[in-house]
């Protein structure tokens, strides 16, 4: 029997999510900590990041301030999205 379709999308926002955070622990957490637990002097708490998905997606792809390298050559969409995903369910008020 086929899942509602909410059940559907909240299974792939899950598997989004998890992708999400295996990329972040391979590519992101040597700068950002582990599960984005940073001492913030440095490099943002992106767990403070602004609901502003453009605005990630430019910032991983351009890089930014000449501190954090561009990363459009290593992640493609998918892969940001899935970051994005990770760091949104992360985010505090």
């Amino acid at each position: 029997m086929p899942r509602p379709a909410g059940a559907q999308d909240a299974g792939e926002d899950e598997a989004k999510v998890a992708k999400g955070q295996t990329t972040y622990a391979e590519r992101c957490s040597h700068c950002h900590g582990f599960n984005m637990i940073n001492s913030g002097a440095v490099v943002p708490d992106l767990r403070r990041f602004p609901d502003d998905k453009d605005r990630f997606f430019n910032t991983v792809k351009q890089g930014k301030n000449n501190r954090m390298p561009p990363w459009s050559d290593i992640l493609n969409d998918d892969d940001i999205g899935a970051v994005w995903a990770y760091v949104s369910s992360q985010r505090k008020p």
